[in-house]
């Protein structure tokens, strides 16, 4: 989340990184989304209710720790909430 907002792409992030807001909602390759590992439960919860939910590719991009495995990572931003 941090990296696309200090980057300029349009993630509003308005809760700050505490997985209580899903306007950082985005789309992962189903490979990471699965490397990743479960979501936590405020998460599901967030992403199930949004318009755009994808079970096999939305996360919330506060919820994605950097490392050198997403190195060059393609993320779609979803859409926003209807």
């Amino acid at each position: 989340m941090e990296a696309l907002r200090d980057n300029d792409f349009p993630v509003l992030a308005s809760c700050g990184g505490t997985a209580s807001c899903a306007t950082c909602h985005v789309f992962l390759p189903e490979t990471v989304v699965e490397q990743l590992g479960e979501r936590s439960e405020d998460e599901a919860e967030l992403l199930e209710d949004a318009d755009h939910f994808d079970e096999a590719r939305s996360r919330l991009s506060c919820q994605v720790k950097q490392d050198e495995s997403l190195d060059g990572l393609a993320v779609e931003i979803a859409p926003e909430e209807d």
